[in-house]
Formats: structure tokens, sequence, C-alpha cells
């Protein structure tokens, strides 16, 4: 499936994320590489299957294969990151000054650029919805000179992605038959 075959696919009503897929696969605010891996890691962490393959056949060629693998490597680790951060953040206690004891060296070497890594994270911390994680990544990557227009594309790209996948997601299960 091509990014045109999943706008196509989108209904009527959600025209607007149509026509938001297409205008931000060639936003200039960002690199070709973050861009396309933005897309790449929002589309993973959408968990749509159609949305990913999509979103993946249409990006994964611009990418070096180091930082394909980098973008799949944001939406793991945010993942498990997005998941253990909010829960601190969010109960606070003795829990915040604990060691994670989580595995996470990919951060370190992630394959492309701190920034670039940084930004992906980002993005898949909106779609997660971890306050914690999304504020130490917009740190990281305006420390790194990014402007707030390229986070915000960044940001724009996720909420396009997920609400694709949302929409589809609505649309196959309102097509599934009731169960008796």
């Amino acid at each position: 499936m091509s990014l045109e075959a999943l706008k196509t696919a989108l209904p009527d009503y959600a025209k607007d994320i149509r026509l938001n897929l297409g205008s931000l696969a060639t936003d200039p605010t960002l690199s070709d590489e973050q861009r396309a891996g933005t897309f790449i890691a929002s589309a993973i962490a959408a968990r749509n299957p159609l949305v990913t393959e999509a979103i993946i056949a249409e990006f994964a060629p611009r990418l070096s294969p180091e930082a394909l693998a980098a973008a799949k490597a944001a939406a793991a680790i945010m993942a498990m990151n997005n998941i253990y951060y909010r829960f601190t953040h969010l109960v606070g206690g003795d829990y915040q000054t604990m060691p994670a004891k989580l595995r996470m060296n990919v951060m370190a070497k992630p394959g492309v650029d701190k920034a670039t890594f940084e930004l992906w994270s980002l993005a898949v911390s909106a779609i997660n919805g971890c306050g914690m994680c999304m504020e130490s990544h917009e740190h990281a990557v305006r420390q790194h000179g990014l402007t707030a227009e390229q986070v915000q594309t960044a940001v724009r790209i996720a909420a396009v992605v997920h609400a694709t996948a949302a929409t589809l997601d609505a649309e196959r299960d309102v097509a599934l038959p009731m169960a008796a």
C-alpha cells in the first residue's frame, strides 16, 4: 500500500486528514531524513497495520538502513519509556527518585544524530501522551538547535498519522458485524 492508497482509504469525512497527510509528506520544515523517520516512528506508535505498511513503503526508501532502524528503535524504546515515565510522573512519590532499571542503550547510539533521534522520540511521546517525555525530548531537540517550527511539524506529523490510524480503525470496527 502506498501513501496515495492510504489517503484514498480515508472516508470523505476525514478529508482534512487526507489533505494534511499530503502536505506534511513534503513539508520543507524538516530534512528528508527527519520527516521520513517522524512518519515511520509515528506510524509504528499509532499501531495500525495498514498505516504502518503504507508509511514504511512510502518513507523507508528515503532513509539509510541505519536511519530506518533508528526510527523503529525510537518507536520501540518510547513504547516502554512513555509508560514507565508517565507512571512516575503521575503517581509521584518515591518512584521519581528510583532508578528505572530499564535498558535504554539505543538512546546513546541510535544510528542517527542525537537531535533527529530525539525528534522521533518526541513525536512518539506525543502519540503516547507522556508529558514528562514530551518535555524532556522537546528540551533536548531545542538544545540541539532545532526550531519551534520544526518541533511543531514533527508533532503535526504525529497527530495526522495518529488520526489516520484512528479513522481507519473506526471504519474497520463499524464494518465488522455485531456479535449476536
